[in-house]
């Protein structure tokens, strides 16, 4: 599947009941990219935006785990698809979970933060621009 295939299957915010497959396929992508496999331009960016737009807290160490595949993913998927739920919220909920790339997460995002990497962030704008990267006009696709 392209990108623009599953804009157009799913769109930006997408339905809650597409939330498994837009899991999955961001999955197979951090797998392409483990093994040095080809993928598709876009795709894995697209899901984390789609997992984004819904800010469920239980995405963010799947967006992580994505980011975390290789170099080319990790240097393309922005630290802010991790915070879909909010920044205080996202750190909270890593900070409360025992495993250690929810620590190295956490760490992550914490060094970003101050780096500027959050002024003046908010879920709300952040969606905006990813809506705007792949050209989506008004509040559905």
């Amino acid at each position: 599947m392209t990108a623009d295939e599953s804009l157009s299957r799913f769109g930006l915010p997408p339905a809650a009941e597409h939330l498994g497959d837009i899991r999955a396929l961001l999955a197979d992508q951090a797998a392409k990219e483990r093994a040095g496999d080809d993928r598709e331009d876009d795709l894995a960016y697209l899901c984390c935006a789609q997992l984004f737009s819904h800010g469920l807290l239980e995405d963010v160490l799947v967006i992580w785990d994505a980011k975390n595949s290789g170099f080319d993913l990790h240097c393309s998927l922005d630290v802010q698809f991790l915070c879909g739920a909010g920044l205080r919220e996202t750190k909270a909920y890593l900070l409360g979970h025992a495993d250690e790339k929810a620590a190295d997460a956490l760490e992550y995002i914490e060094d970003c933060e101050d780096c500027g990497d959050f002024a003046d962030f908010t879920p709300a704008r952040h969606l905006a621009r990813y809506r705007a990267y792949f050209q989506i006009d008004g509040p559905g696709h």
